[in-house]
């Protein structure tokens, strides 16, 4: 299918990909671009959170001016990928996005000839982009590097959370998948990233809404299996960096704590979860950022694109860095 003018405006292009049916009906992917002003063989493609969709224009620009055609894909029912007739958010298999990665991918190098590609993700995405790498690594030649940012690598919250409760919800995803699961959520998070809130950010509140989005038996558990595929170990066949803030909080109303922090996920589980991405993984915690990284007030926003900027440098975009990890023998 061809390409349109994106939501977010030209020059920014959004191309719908119909992939199999499911359970629900129609489904489909979104893939948006938006090209660096020379002709490049240099992509990146990058995959957003949980109730979250692409939307960070500072960050697509950041890599046009660095030589790279920018790609973000919204999964299926995620963002403008979401239809009437769907559950948002919902998958009962972490690996069924892979069908979406598959065809952003043969459409960037394939169909539009990169042959120098970086991944990028956020959150959930941090979790499901690297599956999926590892799972297609002899499939990926034309991959150079995968920046994380925020990557969820372990379910936060207590040990017995972890453990215990790690049996019930997989038990309650295969009984009754659809059943919500109840948490708090205060929607302190999205408040202080959206301009009409305490932000300086433009999103549609009803793709990223400000209360989330209910979490369900079925997915939670998928994501626990996904969980628990990482920490065995992945192998994926190139530089990694991860990013994230250098501390977590949980506020109960909004103040310094909600900027300044990782209010979403335990940054303490990214950091101890990183190694298992592969055998070439830088880690950098940047202070005073929030849980989106790039979403940061400007200073540690900038020491963010300072670390991006080093590593790409260093790994990436240098001949002597490491354009590929040398297979496991």
């Amino acid at each position: 299918m061809s390409s349109e003018v994106d939501v977010l405006g030209a020059p920014y292009l959004a191309e719908t990909i119909e992939l199999p049916p499911d359970e629900e009906g129609a489904v489909v992917a979104t893939l948006v671009s938006r090209a660096a002003d020379s002709p490049t063989r240099k992509a990146v493609l990058h995959v957003h959170g949980f109730a979250d969709y692409f939307f960070q224009t500072a960050f697509a620009e950041w890599w046009n001016a660095r030589g790279y055609d920018f790609y973000a894909v919204d999964l299926r029912k995620y963002g403008r990928s979401i239809r009437p007739h769907q559950t948002p958010n919902y998958v009962d298999d972490v690996h069924t996005y892979f069908a979406d990665l598959d065809a952003a991918w043969s459409r960037i190098t394939e169909r539009d000839g990169h042959d120098h590609v970086v991944l990028t993700a956020h959150s959930t995405g941090g979790l499901v982009l690297p599956l999926w790498a590892h799972h297609r690594r002899t499939d990926l030649p034309e991959l150079r590097g995968m920046a994380l940012n925020s990557p969820w690598l372990d379910m936060h919250g207590s040990l017995l959370l972890r453990t215990v409760g790690t049996v019930v919800v997989k038990q309650l995803g295969r009984r009754r998948p659809r059943r919500e699961i109840p948490r708090d959520v205060t929607g302190l998070y999205t408040r202080s990233l959206h301009r009409d809130h305490e932000g300086e950010w433009e999103f549609d509140l009803s793709w990223k809404p400000v209360q989330s989005w209910p979490v369900l038996a079925g997915w939670l558990a998928a994501i626990r299996h996904a969980h628990a595929e990482l920490h065995r170990g992945l192998d994926l066949p190139c530089p990694v960096l991860v990013l994230s803030s250098d501390a977590s909080s949980v506020p109960t109303e909004m103040g310094d704590d909600v900027h300044r922090h990782d209010i979403v996920l335990d940054v303490e589980q990214i950091r101890r979860w990183s190694v298992a991405l592969g055998r070439h993984v830088t880690y950098a915690a940047v202070a005073g950022a929030r849980h989106d990284v790039v979403l940061s007030l400007p200073e540690p926003r900038a020491r963010a694109y300072d670390e991006l900027s080093r590593w790409v440098s260093a790994y990436v975009d240098s001949a002597a860095g490491l354009a590929r990890v040398p297979p496991t023998p």
